[in-house]
């Protein structure tokens, strides 16, 4: 009996998830982003990312979308003494901070030019995630970009 109640769960669950995901298409196609031809960001990351964002004529530049993701680095001063290790701030979205985290992974897998930025940094030294941090701000510049001039992702490298 449990087993049968567990299965009639999991029947609901997968129908209400195709749902979802209709719905999230069907808002996908009316708004018509051109983040999704970024290789390696799908839909439903792609609705992520515009959702948490919002307008992006509220922001001035992409920068400012890192500060309110929390992804720029904190700064420490005090008289002559500056901070020589500066961490993540990881305040503002949370939810935004991961959907543009993973999105920067899945990009640097699809795309040369990004993942030849995360070579670069790994060979730096630092740590993958650490690299992945760094390798966050190069896809959130293209999608600025992309959102602000409706343009569609063009790769570098052919």
């Amino acid at each position: 009996l449990e087993l049968k109640h567990t299965v009639k769960l999991i029947k609901e669950f997968n129908n209400e998830i195709t749902e979802i995901e209709s719905a999230i298409q069907s808002i996908m196609d009316k708004i018509d982003s051109p983040i999704t031809t970024i290789p390696g960001i799908s839909l439903r990351m792609g609705a992520m990312i515009i959702a948490e964002i919002g307008d992006f004529n509220n922001f001035d530049s992409p920068d400012k979308i890192l500060a309110f993701s929390g992804l720029s680095p904190s700064t420490y001063q005090s008289g002559q003494l500056n901070n020589c290790y500066a961490h993540m701030e990881k305040r503002g979205s949370k939810y935004l901070r991961y959907a543009l985290y993973n999105a920067a992974i899945y990009v640097c897998i699809w795309d040369k030019t990004f993942a030849d930025y995360l070579h670069k940094k790994l060979a730096e030294g630092k740590h993958y995630y650490v690299a992945i941090s760094h390798a966050v701000k190069k896809p959130v510049r293209v999608i600025y970009a992309l959102q602000t001039t409706g343009q569609t992702y063009i790769s570098a490298v052919a």
